[in-house]
């Protein structure tokens, strides 16, 4: 199995094999049948930093598993099959119908879908509602010209849901909207934020 990625959903083989979380809300929301979200940390003592959330905004929890107790992983990637948005239960939700606009149009680059509409498309659980935003991300190991960002950023900003897009990187992620509107950004990476001008040039 490859390491998981910031955004990928992780289902564990145990219920002990989440550590770390002490927010009373999860033993009653969190079930084996749910996944975890990996997000952006350092690795601890070999632990893979992962969050749960609950159906409200504002449950979130950040805690860590090890790489031996996951059973099942699934990519944001795989969340924007043609496919699989189409024969979603949520379907009509603006989001979805944003997603599938976007996917019935050829990229340059591999995207996936996040937030909330990943996590219904991967669970079929209704944490997302018709004012949900449609979180994305755009693999982009390699530079990309800004002309080619744009034309997706306004193909994103004519949907019938608010898109946010982040651009992942080896090192680190950013806001495309940011980027295209300042130049400069800052860039989220495992050891914290980095305020740079150019994402590609960062090393970590």
């Amino acid at each position: 199995m490859n390491a998981p990625r910031p955004h990928d959903l992780l289902w564990l083989t145990e219920s002990a094999a989440l550590e770390g979380v002490s927010e009373e809300w999860v033993a009653s929301q969190w079930r084996l049948v749910l996944p975890v979200v990996v997000r952006r940390d350092v690795n601890h003592e070999g632990r893979i930093p992962v969050g749960v959330r609950g159906m409200r905004r504002d449950q979130r929890a950040a805690g860590w598993v090890k790489a031996a107790k996951i059973k099942r992983v699934i990519s944001p990637e795989s969340l924007a099959s043609r496919d699989l948005l189409i024969n979603s239960p949520f379907v009509s939700m603006p989001p979805v119908q944003g997603a599938i606009q976007l996917a019935l149009r050829e990229w340059p680059w591999i995207w996936g879908i996040t937030g909330s509409v990943g996590y219904a498309l991967s669970t079929e659980v209704p944490v997302l509602h018709a004012d949900s935003d449609l979180d994305l991300i755009i693999r982009c190991p390699e530079r990309v010209e800004r002309e080619a960002l744009l034309e997706w950023q306004q193909v994103a900003g004519q949907l019938l849901c608010r898109a946010d897009t982040q651009i992942e990187m080896p090192y680190g992620a950013f806001a495309l909207n940011e980027w295209l509107r300042d130049g400069r950004v800052l860039l989220k990476t495992n050891s914290g934020p980095q305020l740079v001008t150019d994402p590609w040039a960062f090393k970590g």
